[in-house]
């Protein structure tokens, strides 16, 4: 039995791409951070976008364009819009 071909989407592929790049940037602006209580902080509150990302990112290499792709896009943008308001830097 022939396995079943990945749908693929442009957009997602490029906002997944434009969120990586992001997510490296927050991530080195965090261990910037001279204050290792405030860096933790960050880190600890930041650790939910990072994994959610590499979810979405395993997910669509896996499954390609679907619901749960969807879903984890979703997921992502919000866990990084809170953290941007949560946490200034």
């Amino acid at each position: 039995m022939a396995a079943k071909r990945r749908k693929l989407n442009k957009e997602m592929e490029a906002e997944m791409a434009s969120a990586q790049k992001k997510v490296e940037l927050m991530s080195a602006k965090i261990r910037d951070i001279r204050d290792e209580d405030i860096q933790n902080e960050f880190a600890e509150a930041f650790a939910q976008v990072s994994v959610a990302l590499n979810h979405l990112v395993d997910g669509y290499r896996v499954q390609g364009f679907c619901e749960e792709t969807e879903g984890t896009l979703f997921l992502y943008r919000g866990l990084m819009e809170r953290f941007e308001e949560e946490y200034e830097l």
